[in-house]
């Protein structure tokens, strides 16, 4: 035991800056993640206990999603022409972390959807600046993986948060203020590596030591823009769990105790996948790894819309092994498109379009609710949609 321990202490002292800034920022989001998607797991039923409908929910979750996706633009923006990276990171982060616990003291669903809303908004101005940090420290170790370990770590806390919150509701019998107020405390610490890792790494532009060329262009390039159409048609089949969630209560299909634990179910899904594909993405490429990944997550659908209590299951780690990609691989595959400084606006643009396709869909998936053989029927449709774009740009980079 002293040995393995030992033995982990060297490599960890021999590993890259680089590394350790992405290790550094993935526990950051393991912290973070188990805060908001703690809360996350359980805003559905919450709202619809505050006594909003499956269409009022749907547009909270696609209005929140829409503001967060598109003030990334503008956050992406000002980060690469300011060069302020950590300043618009930190208010991000402060304004997620600070509205989840307050939840707690929401009396009605109106005050509710404006915290839930305003989290969303907190991520998307903390994501464009924070990627464009994690891209420069991942030129030396591979997208995939740097992404993909990034996520990983996320992930872990998106799990690790639903089955707190799960548990806390088994002992209170859901007492949703106790859940809600709780999540105070991996907030406060995710605050406090926040600051940490600001005085540690405060230029991670100059972490990368590779002398390879990169794209140098001020243009965005072709390939991108196809490819983003494709990440914005997987987005619009992606139905938002606090939405899914809701269809469970009213299905009957999920007991409420159980609903964070197929969150939970689904956040492992990704976490596993993320940290496993990420290094075959660096190897295999775009067409590859994306292209049966989004087949495959598109079979989420039929199972948590229509089946029943074990198909759900299946159903949920599917939809979290289609998150996992969306949120690691995709964006991975963003970096080497793009030239450097013009990666956080990059992917503000990119995660703008992608959030404005989601919150539409999510309406489309909202009123299809009562019609579960059309609601899959659109999804599964809008997912492979994309498979022809992600052919066109992987043969154009192959």
């Amino acid at each position: 035991m002293e040995s393995a321990r030992r033995t982990l202490l060297r490599r960890a002292a021999a590993a890259s800056p680089a590394l350790k800034f992405v290790v550094m920022v993935g526990v950051m989001s393991f912290f973070a993640d188990f805060t908001y998607e703690g809360s996350r797991s359980i805003t559905g039923p919450y709202l619809g206990l505050l006594g909003a409908s499956a269409f009022t929910i749907s547009v909270i979750s696609g209005a929140g999603e829409f503001l967060g996706y598109n003030i990334r633009l503008f956050s992406g923006r000002g980060a690469d022409r300011t060069g302020r990276y950590w300043p618009i990171t930190i208010g991000g982060y402060i304004l997620q972390m600070s509205v989840v616990p307050l939840l707690a003291l929401a009396g009605n669903w109106q005050w509710a959807a404006v915290l839930i809303i305003a989290e969303r908004i907190g991520k998307g101005v903390r994501n464009p600046p924070r990627d464009a940090m994690l891209s420069h420290a991942a030129r030396d170790i591979g997208y995939g993986r740097a992404f993909g370990l990034h996520e990983a770590l996320d992930q872990f806390g998106a799990l690790f948060g639903p089955l707190l919150v799960a548990l806390v509701l088994v002992v209170t019998r859901h007492d949703y203020t106790v859940a809600f107020a709780i999540l105070a405390i991996p907030a406060a610490i995710m605050l406090s590596l926040l600051a940490v890792a600001r005085l540690v790494y405060p230029r991670p532009q100059d972490l990368s030591s590779s002398t390879a060329p990169q794209p140098t262009t001020t243009r965005l390039p072709r390939a991108f823009w196809i490819y983003l159409g494709a990440a914005a048609l997987a987005a619009a089949g992606f139905a938002d769990f606090p939405l899914i969630a809701y269809h469970f209560q009213h299905a009957g299909t999920v007991p409420a105790d159980l609903t964070p634990v197929f969150y939970a179910v689904a956040m492992a899904t990704s976490g596993v996948g993320s940290l496993v594909l990420g290094p075959v993405f660096d190897r295999a490429g775009i067409r590859r790894v994306l292209i049966p990944l989004t087949v495959i997550g598109a079979v989420y659908a039929p199972l948590v819309f229509l089946g029943g209590f074990w198909p759900v299951l299946i159903g949920s780690a599917v939809w979290g092994l289609g998150m996992g990609v969306q949120e690691s691989l995709i964006p991975a595959a963003v970096a080497p498109m793009v030239s450097p400084d013009r990666r956080a606006y990059a992917y503000g643009l990119f995660t703008g379009v992608y959030g404005s396709a989601w919150v539409l869909g999510s309406i489309v998936i909202g009123l299809l609710i009562t019609s579960p053989g059309g609601l899959v029927a659109f999804c599964v449709a809008a997912e492979l949609a994309a498979v022809p774009l992600i052919w066109i740009v992987g043969a154009r980079r192959s």
